[in-house]
């Protein structure tokens, strides 16, 4: 009787896979029937990118270690950066002054942000810790410091999502977790990544619901922060995910990851749609940022150098020398006027921007 029971229950799970084999299949054939165009075709009507005006404007100089992580504050001024040396410092771009340096209790923190209001930084790193400090006109803010949560591994990254309450973070321990910055008590944990966690970013909507993790799993997800769990995920990348960002429309993501390629996922065709590569470029890429505008994508790769993409023709524009060791983080300005970068040469550099398009020949 067992053996029969057995063999029937056999028999069902054997059809129930080829069933879902046979809806997978049959999914994968009517997504390929609307996908009847590349993006770089449709690329080849828009206006070139002919005039990029990039002056190198300040250099940063202050940290004694590797340069690990930076964030411009929303006045368009500030940037806070941490390092390797254990230090956060929190400088003014527009005079290269320090204005705040902070002594972290470990080295190696990997992850700094500032809140929405521009009244908080959050840090962490090996400690497992994300720490919030409120800026204030002390001399001494660490005085002041408060600590939220506390992964079972190293802090990689964090970000406040739309207001100085909450902060979300990933870590090594291969989840997401988003924190009560006030009561320090986890409102939600995210499970999914079989790799340590790299990078996180808020879709840029009013709402921030959603986010994207990239881990050394080789996979990017999107996830809805209000259930904690994954509602896209994408895959192509050969090696980590070392830094993920929404395109401004906030219905793309773009990858960065140690295969040395860059990325482009459309989240509602549910599929890549564009990769960055040139066989010259053998280096890994450790951080990714759009435009203002979206057109142009900034990647920061381990042979010192940052590459300049068309984000829709899928042509590298310009390619940026400066730093002497490789660039580990970069980002846009909130107003797209600058560009920041930060590398383990132990110095940051701002760069101002501009750029101008002509029209294709009819």
């Amino acid at each position: 009787m067992t053996e029969v029971l057995s063999n029937n229950t056999t028999d069902k799970v054997g059809s129930l896979v080829k069933e879902a084999e046979a809806l997978k299949a049959k999914l994968e054939e009517e997504r390929q029937k609307l996908n009847d165009v590349t993006l770089s075709s449709v690329a080849e009507r828009l206006e070139m990118i002919t005039y990029l005006n990039i002056k190198p404007r300040r250099v940063l100089k202050g940290h004694q270690a590797k340069v690990l992580c930076s964030d411009w504050s929303p006045d368009k001024r500030h940037i806070v950066s941490s390092s390797q040396d254990g230090k956060l410092i929190i400088w003014d771009a527009f005079t290269n002054y320090k204005e705040h340096a902070v002594t972290m209790p470990t080295t190696w923190v990997m992850g700094c942000s500032y809140a929405p209001s521009g009244n908080l930084v959050a840090c962490g790193g090996l400690d497992n810790k994300v720490t919030v400090y409120p800026i204030t006109m002390e001399e001494d803010i660490s005085s002041r410091k408060k600590t939220v949560g506390t992964h079972t591994s190293y802090m990689s990254c964090c970000i406040f999502p739309n207001s100085d309450q909450q902060i979300l973070t990933g870590s090594g321990d291969s989840t997401c977790a988003l924190w009560d910055v006030e009561s320090g008590q986890l409102l939600q944990s995210f499970h999914g990544h079989t790799g340590d966690v790299m990078s996180i970013d808020l879709a840029p909507n009013e709402t921030g619901n959603t986010f994207v993790s990239g881990s050394c799993d080789k996979m990017a997800f999107i996830w809805d922060m209000r259930s904690g769990h994954v509602v896209q995920s994408f895959e192509g990348h050969l090696s980590d995910v070392n830094s993920v960002k929404f395109h401004p429309s906030g219905d793309a993501i773009s990858t960065g990851s140690d295969d040395s390629t860059c990325r482009l996922f459309d989240m509602r065709a549910d599929k890549e749609v564009a990769v960055f590569s040139k066989d010259s470029i053998i280096f890994g890429v450790n951080s990714v940022d759009f435009s203002v505008s979206g057109r142009l994508l900034f990647a920061g790769y381990n042979d010192y150098t940052v590459n300049v993409w068309d984000t829709l023709k899928a042509q590298r524009v310009c390619l940026l020398y400066g730093h002497e060791n490789k660039v580990s983080c970069l980002q846009v300005s909130p107003d797209g006027t600058a560009l920041s970068t930060g590398s383990w040469d132990f110095t940051l550099r701002v760069l101002g921007m501009e750029v101008k398009l002509i029209s294709p020949p009819t």
